[in-house]
């Protein structure tokens, strides 16, 4: 628990404050979050997160977690990257919670713990291991979430939403992902598109061709920052909105 306090002292990670473990009762305090979370922002009409609030909480939460890979090594894995455990800092700036709580729950019910909709398709159905790349695709479920009208209420009520997504896009009905909201803005379809590209190389059915987190961060960057080259592409990571 040492080690996850150290990876939490970041910007864009919940503090773990304090912890208590013995036989019959573990206890973890995280610094208080009062803006809420991802989820909660998104569920209530997502009026009060226009584009840029979205843009700016993804990017801070793909901080977050490349810092707790990059710092925590190929064995510490978040396992449980969902919209509800990324919680907005003052100025919508997206925090990852829930960091050490992963391993605590070894052997608790995934069906309770762990909302289907978010694990990666080796977790699941071959049953690996979660891995870096398996976060990858969680996040990646959570960008198609804050893109599109679908959310995620709770472990009751599942939906693939990469299926979903991937079945919209191929009848090339593409307007009809992004959530109406957004839309309605004017002038973000660009953006909207990149970002969504980001998503689908996140979800991709293999492990091995999803991006680093780092890598993430990178290409939200530049969509943030179009005057960077190199955005983002229909091609990467062979991924075809």
């Amino acid at each position: 628990m040492e080690h996850v306090g150290r990876l939490s002292r970041h910007p864009n990670v919940v503090s773990l404050l304090a912890y208590y473990c013995s036989k019959d009762e573990k206890l973890l305090v995280y610094e208080y979050m009062p803006s809420g979370s991802l989820s909660a922002a998104l569920q209530g009409g997502g009026g009060a997160l226009d584009w840029e609030s979205r843009l700016n909480v993804a990017i801070g939460a793909a901080r977050g977690v490349a810092h707790i890979h990059s710092e925590g090594g190929a064995k510490f894995i978040h396992g449980n990257i969902k919209s509800s455990n990324i919680l907005l800092r003052g100025g919508l700036d997206g925090c990852i919670s829930d960091l050490g709580l992963s391993p605590m729950l070894t052997g608790y019910s995934d069906v309770k713990y762990r909302v289907a909709g978010y694990r990666a398709p080796e977790v699941i159905e071959a049953k690996k291991a979660a891995t870096h790349k398996s976060d990858v695709y969680s996040f990646g479920v959570v960008l198609l979430e804050m893109l599109s009208p679908v959310r995620y209420p709770g472990y009751e009520k599942v939906v693939d939403l990469p299926r979903w997504v991937r079945s919209v896009v191929g009848e090339e009905w593409t307007a009809e992902v992004f959530d109406v909201e957004l839309i309605k803005q004017g002038g973000v379809e660009e953006e909207l598109v990149q970002m969504l590209q980001i998503a689908f190389c996140c979800v991709a059915k293999v492990a091995e061709a999803r991006p680093s987190m780092d890598e993430v961060v990178g290409m939200m960057e530049r969509v943030r920052h179009p005057d960077v080259e190199n955005r983002p592409s229909s091609e990467d990571n062979g991924q075809t909105p």
